[in-house]
């Protein structure tokens, strides 16, 4: 698939990840729907970056975990631009709790993460997904994490999200084919926002890595426009994370 004049929504689309790869689309010739639930200056920074640099981009709140704000969303950028071609479902949460701590993975815990990291990526892809078909053609790219592979990761809840999305993939792929197809990306460690405060971890965990450098969101960005090209994969879990789990 050619990316340039698509239309590209990216959740969680103004920061690390997210960001990287709004840019990278936009870099490609793609229109971007930059979401954001409440990173709004980073959002509206990102959208500017693009448009600076000549690509079409507009910055769109929603919270992912309600199904009516997604609803709206995939409304207002079809009515701005015509339709949605791509959809990068990124928008991700965690709590930071010991991974053998289970009294702190409360029901609270278990129900934010999950209703953003698991639900929300199923109503956009549900969303979108209605008027890729109506084009017959499109894309989507969920974000995992190798916390759904290893089972480790910022805290049980996250990693087991992170699993649920690798197989959310998989279901998808096989429900919207043949005209949407789905894959999904699944960075190791990447320096982002999310290593804040643990910058020292981090550092000793660089070296550690059969290629000796985290990944950084440019990379994953990258990958995520590759398999939005790629038009005979899909249901596919693609890891990038420098060797951290050979």
């Amino acid at each position: 698939m050619i990316l340039c004049n698509k239309v590209a929504l990216v959740t969680g689309g103004g920061t690390g990840i997210g960001r990287a790869a709004s840019i990278a689309l936009a870099e490609r010739g793609a229109i971007v729907a930059v979401n954001y639930s409440r990173s709004q200056a980073e959002a509206e920074d990102t959208v500017q970056s693009i448009c600076n640099n000549g690509g079409k981009a507009l910055a769109i709140k929603a919270d992912v975990s309600k199904n009516q704000e997604v609803e709206a969303m995939i409304q207002s950028v079809v009515h701005q631009f015509g339709s949605i071609d791509l959809l990068i479902n990124n928008a991700s949460m965690t709590r930071h709790i010991p991974i053998d701590d289970l009294n702190a993975a409360s029901e609270e815990v278990w129900d934010e993460i999950f209703d953003v990291n698991v639900k929300g990526m199923f109503y956009c892809a549900r969303a979108a997904s209605r008027f890729m078909k109506l084009n017959l053609q499109g894309a989507i790219v969920n974000i995992g994490s190798i916390a759904g592979q290893t089972g480790l990761g910022s805290s049980l809840p996250y990693a087991v999200s992170k699993a649920a999305v690798h197989g959310l993939t998989k279901s998808l792929a096989r429900a919207l084919a043949p005209y949407v197809r789905v894959n999904c990306i699944v960075p190791g460690a990447v320096a982002t926002r999310w290593w804040a405060g643990r910058e020292e971890q981090m550092h000793r965990l660089a070296p550690q890595l059969l290629l000796q450098t985290l990944s950084t969101p440019e990379d994953i960005a990258q990958l995520i426009c590759a398999a939005l090209e790629q038009e005979a994969m899909t249901g596919q879990i693609i890891t990038i994370d420098s060797g951290q789990t050979l």
